[in-house]
């Protein structure tokens, strides 16, 4: 928490320093966003506790008492394992809706005091939003989905600072893939004269400063998304035009969470219950911070190598999974002949 703190605060207080707002909000936008990075650094977190845990219990005689009511050392790390499965389950179920909240909170009230057109795009049930200020008025731009370059049954209205309706503009397919974008078959309503004039136009250019890396930059935040939400509104998010290969390894992210604690709580016991020697403090204090350090830039190599299609996004989410999985079967070996 207090690393989050840390490193969200001062970014927060840069973005708010030129408005006339009090530290209240920056610390509340901080505490929002907190909890979504603790759940990302979570294995980590139960990771050194579960190091600190068994440093602890071998340095004094808790684990010869614990030894003689009965209990192995592989039953000992099969009950914490257990545990952190659990939690990890409990967290998904009762713990993420809330993080997701907060987040949504967070990205909605930075898009309410953000200048940049970036913040004023939002995914909701009814489609894809977009608002344009310019100097003389504003553009409305609504889809039904996002599909490859394109988005469906688009419309746009045109207004003024007097929310006056000058234009509409409907079509059933855009190109988004450049600037300006190409609707094709568009239908132009014009409302500046005093019958409506309709006409149609084979293809219309319209310009906008929104192109498609940014509104796929939206669709790829899945932070505010929770997991019961993913699973029971799985069908609508692909339909609204997130891309089925993204929410698919979201979902796999979120099933993921519960074995990666599994996991982290064996490798700890691999670490500690299964070395020759008691541990010093330096030795586990490097252990921890090599094994932290090696696993999460691991995770952000295979997720990269997910994102550039070199491998598939489903298997770059388990590979760091299976490659600690197997190191630890072999760890585990050694902590049950101990």
């Amino acid at each position: 928490m207090c690393l989050g703190l840390l490193l969200n605060l001062f970014e927060e207080i840069e973005f708010f320093k030129d408005l006339n707002e009090s530290m209240l909000l920056p610390f509340l936008l901080t505490l929002s966003f907190i909890p979504s990075l603790i759940i990302d650094l979570l294995p980590f977190v139960v990771f050194l506790a579960s190091m600190f845990f068994f440093k602890n219990i071998r340095s004094n005689t808790d684990l010869i008492s614990i030894k003689i009511l009965g209990y192995s050392n592989l039953k000992i790390v099969f009950i914490l394992s257990i545990t952190a499965f659990i939690f990890g389950n409990f967290i998904l179920v009762t713990i993420n809706p809330i993080t997701s909240t907060l987040t949504k909170y967070y990205e909605q009230t930075k898009a309410k005091y953000s200048k940049d057109t970036d913040h004023l795009v939002a995914i909701n049930k009814n489609g894809l939003w977009i608002k344009e200020n310019y100097k003389n008025g504003s553009k409305i731009i609504t889809a039904k989905k996002l599909e490859d370059f394109f988005l469906k049954e688009v419309t746009i209205y045109e207004i003024d600072n007097d929310y006056k309706l000058l234009k509409r503009l409907e079509s059933k397919k855009a190109d988004i893939s450049s600037t300006p974008w190409v609707l094709n078959k568009a239908v132009i309503y014009d409302f500046r004269l005093d019958e409506t004039l309709k006409k149609e136009q084979d293809e219309y250019r319209f310009i906008t400063t929104n192109t498609l890396e940014k509104i796929n930059s939206l669709y790829r935040n899945l932070n505010t998304i929770s997991f019961l939400s993913l699973v029971t509104d799985y069908s609508s998010l692909t339909k609204k035009g997130y891309k089925d290969e993204l929410l698919k390894e979201r979902l796999h992210r979120f099933i993921s969470l519960p074995v990666f604690l599994f996991l982290m709580v064996v490798l700890a016991a691999v670490f500690s219950l299964g070395s020759v020697k008691k541990s010093q403090n330096l030795y586990y204090v490097a252990i921890s911070i090599l094994a932290c350090v090696f696993i999460y830039y691991f995770k952000d190599l295979s997720i990269a190598l997910g994102q550039t299609e070199r491998i598939s996004l489903t298997l770059s989410v388990w590979m760091p999974i299976i490659a600690v999985a197997l190191f630890c079967s072999i760890g585990i070996i050694q902590i049950n002949e101990k």
